[in-house]
């Protein structure tokens, strides 16, 4: 799963209740997709549907923070990104059953789970200055 990248300057012209309801529509569909690709439960669909909507709420939240403080350093977005990436990721394992587990790694979780311990393993080793 890939954080929600909505456009800065398509951003500016919308109500914060167009962008409300975008947010909502796309962690709906996320929710619909991964009900059909996983064959969730209602449990589950109830589950997934508050991880996504919590952690990205709290990733939006974090990242209007950084943009409201003028960081322009993109390693701090990418580190708040990485945050709530793992805390989704950590979150399905616990609804997830191993075979839809697997179905999950498949279809991009694997993928990205990598890419944020490369990112964790380079920040690790760089010498702090």
């Amino acid at each position: 799963m890939t954080a929600m990248y909505p456009e800065a300057a398509a951003q500016d012209d919308k109500t914060p209740e167009q962008r409300e309801k975008e947010f909502r529509e796309a962690i709906e569909k996320q929710v619909e997709r991964m009900e059909t690709q996983l064959n969730l439960e209602p449990w589950q669909v109830f589950y997934a549907d508050s991880i996504l909507t919590h952690d990205y709420m709290a990733l939006q939240a974090e990242f209007a923070e950084l943009s409201a403080g003028k960081v322009s350093n993109v390693d701090l977005f990418y580190d708040v990104q990485d945050k709530w990436m793992e805390q989704m990721y950590q979150a399905f394992r616990k609804i997830l059953n191993d075979k839809q587990w697997a179905q999950y790694e498949k279809s991009g979780a694997a993928r990205d789970k990598k890419a944020r311990d490369k990112r964790a393993a380079k920040k690790k080793s760089k010498p702090v200055k």
